[in-house]
């Protein structure tokens, strides 16, 4: 198959006529904001988390924020992260005047370990934000063990809507704060939005308040309570982080598809791992990446660059002039001018070799298996070429 296909990104939403029909439905019903849609959107990703609550907004950026808010974080406080994510990660502590510490990674996983997390604990530590990169879900519960009762656990889940736990549970059930990404490349995708998993009422309430100004009740109680709600109480300093019923509407069709899409995610991840010339060039993959509890939100491929006679980023340049769309994920955040010129950053090691290496191919459920049989087609010919 060496016939150039149309060009492939790393990650595309797959949307029918379910969402359409959806969208259209809540257009002509003269209500998009934030109103039943959401609420409906909102209560089905509780049963599908098994969590007790779930409040939406409007990134996983904002879920990031206001989840180290209600969790107390403020100026002087220092929050671990791992430095291979996305900024938003790291952000989301700085909008708040804490301080992001940034730790290393696991090689196999590519996600952060208690001993990571534990060396770089010190008496200004009050949380911890995990990544479950690519969709490779962290042993939360073994991490809660390890670390002091006081310091808080918030779960990055934008890579992990229908990732689960050693123990078969879903992500988001944990009983920490989990933020999760509802961005146009996500697994399930409104274009837009995130949401925060957690089991107390109270906090949740108090998230829903934050989301919408602080206010104590929100657009949609205005609009259909016009005689009951006539004001509405300012209780604190809040956001304009809210949801709508158009991206809710998306939610909700594409939340009754997470089992299509997990299985087109996982033919995929299959055909790439049984067809890429793993064992004659010593490629390797993220751990766990063929198991039914990892969301494959990201393929990521190491390569083995002792055998190479070119670097990643031009191999990524060449697959992407093949029209396979390959991304890098992430440059590390500890190296960034922003980052360094804020503080000094000690080098990580793990996290610097495999950046050096990674690169994304394009998995999506939108994707057929001639599009991933084109992927490897090209990979291996590339790579073919490339081996010293």
């Amino acid at each position: 198959m060496n016939e150039k296909i149309e060009y492939l990104p790393f990650g595309r939403p797959n949307f029918s006529s379910e969402e359409i029909d959806a969208v259209t439905r809540v257009m002509k019903s003269g209500w998009i904001g934030m109103g039943p849609e959401t609420i409906a959107f909102e209560q089905e990703l509780c049963v599908f988390l098994n969590v007790s609550n779930v409040v939406t907004v409007n990134s996983c950026t904002s879920a990031l924020e206001l989840s180290l808010l209600v969790s107390g974080i403020g100026p002087g406080d220092e929050v671990i992260c791992p430095s291979l994510t996305w900024c938003s990660t790291a952000n989301a502590s700085l909008y708040l005047g804490a301080k992001p510490v940034f730790c290393d990674v696991d090689l196999k996983s590519l996600c952060i370990t208690e001993q990571n997390i534990i060396e770089k604990i010190t008496e200004k530590t009050k949380a911890i934000v995990v990544v479950h990169f690519g969709g490779y879900a962290i042993d939360v519960v073994s991490l809660r063990a390890k670390l002091p009762p006081e310091i808080v656990i918030i779960e990055d889940a934008a890579h992990a809507i229908g990732s689960r736990y050693l123990d078969g549970t879903p992500v988001g059930s944990s009983g920490n704060l989990t933020c999760f990404s509802f961005y146009a490349n996500k697994n399930l995708s409104t274009g837009e939005g995130g949401a925060i998993a957690l089991p107390n009422q109270e906090v949740a309430d108090r998230l829903r308040s934050l989301r919408q100004h602080g206010l104590v009740s929100d657009a949609w109680k205005r609009f259909t309570h016009p005689k009951s709600i006539l004001t509405a109480e300012l209780m604190e300093l809040g956001y304009k982080m809210n949801y709508n019923d158009l991206q809710a509407s998306l939610g909700r069709v594409q939340l009754r598809r997470q089992g299509e899409f997990h299985q087109r995610r996982l033919d995929i991840a299959k055909l790439y791992c049984d067809e890429l010339a793993g064992q004659e060039f010593g490629l390797s993959f993220q751990d766990d990446v063929l198991s039914e509890d990892h969301a494959r939100h990201l393929f990521v491929v190491m390569l083995p660059l002792e055998h190479l006679n070119i670097d990643r980023n031009d191999f990524v340049i060449a697959l992407r002039d093949r029209n396979v769309g390959a991304a890098i994920h992430y440059a590390p955040l500890h190296s960034m001018k922003f980052y360094r010129d804020l503080h000094d950053q000690p080098s990580l090691e793990n996290t610097e070799r495999l950046y050096e290496k990674i690169l994304t191919l394009p998995i999506s459920a939108s994707m057929t298996i001639e599009q991933a049989k084109y992927v490897v087609s090209q990979f291996n010919s590339l790579i073919q070429e490339c081996y010293k």
